[in-house]
């Protein structure tokens, strides 16, 4: 097992991270931005290494910062957790390079699913279904149009390099296409330095809908179930869970069996996500993209199949075989997540401030994956989560009825946040009969 283990990230999976490689006896080493130096995540590190200004090119995104404290340190690994540059294949290769463990998938694997068109047609010669949409960039207007033509309206406008939900537009006719194909590619350009597009068919009812994979030290590739990602703002998730009360169990079979040969397809190592979007009208399925990193919404999985994602990592980088029998997993229960962020809950827009109150609740089935507490800051220099407040239980009713009690319970005072949003979508019918798509929150404002 890997006896030293560099986080290079921060907040809530940073501190995600130490814990487990702590009880696992692994020596735990943090890096911060000024801005952090007082958050939890560095004071439960064995050692931390202060790496630059809050702003992140200057910090959490300078590779030549994080590789001088990973030799400082003397760390063995490196873990990347989710964002920042848990997905540059670049610093994948010079850690590997440099003689350190990079606990995530190959740089091969993370270039082939970093494009999102050369992702489609690999998946596509695997076998796994994609929806209808072009099969090179459309390197122009004239080009998007006609793509758009023989799509069929309405199409979705997509940044090639995008990722997290960013870099995206919905066009209905020919006249939204040219301002949207525009727009994408100016956003592109200046987020992703690529400025690559691609058409592909817009489905106005579907569910989101991805599947945990995990790429063995033996070259197996197994599938861990699925997650119901549905509930989302601005095509970013807020709540989670598993199993999806839209999957029937010969559906999951077909989920599950698409996903490992996404996974097989590009020789994956490690954990990963293979994203899709699900018509309920029709029960198809066809792959969005491959997420090749450890998911926010990991642990509604580690509940299901009880097992801890981050060991399962850190055992396949040290090439060690996993905890459980890969020829017999088995869900069992039910889990939802809520991300818990600093925003407002109608608009969703960010509120940072100084936590003035922090009381997380606590009691059967309940975690909180936190990173801040009382007296912390939620500065405007990252993403607005602050937590993750994950439930779990026999039923999924028993879960909501448990989310409810925890919502109540937990007291934030200072920073805007959205636990007003979760007590009403826990009282809204349409979550509450499972039978919901991507719309419910434009729905329920």
């Amino acid at each position: 097992m890997i006896e030293s283990l560099l986080v290079a990230n921060r907040g809530e999976i940073a501190r995600r991270i130490v814990r487990t490689a702590r009880r696992l006896g692994i020596r735990a080493i943090a890096v911060y931005s000024e801005a952090d130096a007082h958050l939890p995540f560095v004071a439960e590190a064995d050692e931390a290494v202060l790496i630059g200004p809050p702003n992140p090119a200057q910090s959490y995104r300078d590779t030549g910062a994080i590789l001088a404290a990973a030799k400082s340190t003397g760390a063995q690994a490196i873990h990347p957790g989710y964002g920042f540059l848990s997905e540059n294949a670049e610093f994948a290769r010079t850690v590997e390079s440099s003689g350190l463990i990079w606990v995530g998938p190959g740089a091969d694997a993370i270039t082939a699913m970093g494009d999102k068109i050369n992702a489609r047609n690999l998946m596509a010669a695997a076998g796994v279904p994609v929806a209808p949409g072009t099969t090179d960039p459309a390197v122009d207007l004239d080009t998007a149009v006609a793509a758009a033509s023989e799509i069929g309206y309405p199409v979705m406008v997509k940044a090639a390099a995008g990722g997290g939900g960013m870099g995206m537009g919905v066009a209905v006719d020919e006249a939204a296409l040219r301002t949207e194909y525009d727009k994408v590619r100016a956003f592109a350009e200046r987020m992703f330095g690529d400025g690559s597009v691609l058409i592909e068919r817009y489905f106005p009812r579907v569910r989101h809908v991805e599947v945990q994979i995990l790429g063995l030290a033996d070259g197996r590739v197994v599938a861990l179930g699925e997650r119901e990602c549905s509930v989302q703002r601005r095509n970013q998730k807020l709540v989670e869970e598993s199993p999806s009360p839209a999957v029937s169990p010969e559906l999951r079979e077909r989920f599950l069996a698409a996903a490992v040969r996404a996974g097989e397809a590009v020789g994956y190592r490690n954990a990963g996500t293979v994203e899709c979007l699900l018509d309920p009208a029709s029960n198809e399925f066809f792959f969005l993209e491959m997420n090749t990193r450890l998911q926010v919404e990991h642990p509604v999985t580690e509940y299901v199949y009880g097992v801890d994602l981050v060991e399962e990592q850190l055992r396949v980088a040290s090439g060690l075989a996993p905890t459980f029998d890969p020829d017999a997993l088995a869900p069992s229960g039910h889990a939802i997540e809520m991300r818990i962020n600093a925003e407002d809950p109608k608009r969703f827009l960010p509120g940072p401030g100084v936590i003035r109150t922090w009381v997380e609740p606590a009691g059967e089935g309940v975690r909180v994956d936190s990173g801040y507490t009382e007296g912390n800051t939620v500065t405007p220099f990252y993403d607005s989560l602050m937590a993750k407040l994950i439930i779990s239980g026999d039923t999924r009713e028993q879960v909501i009825e448990r989310a409810r009690t925890a919502v109540a319970a937990f007291q934030i005072e200072g920073p805007k946040n959205n636990l007003p949003f979760f007590a009403e979508l826990l009282e809204n019918e349409e979550f509450l009969s499972g039978a919901y798509d991507t719309a419910i929150v434009s729905r329920m404002r």
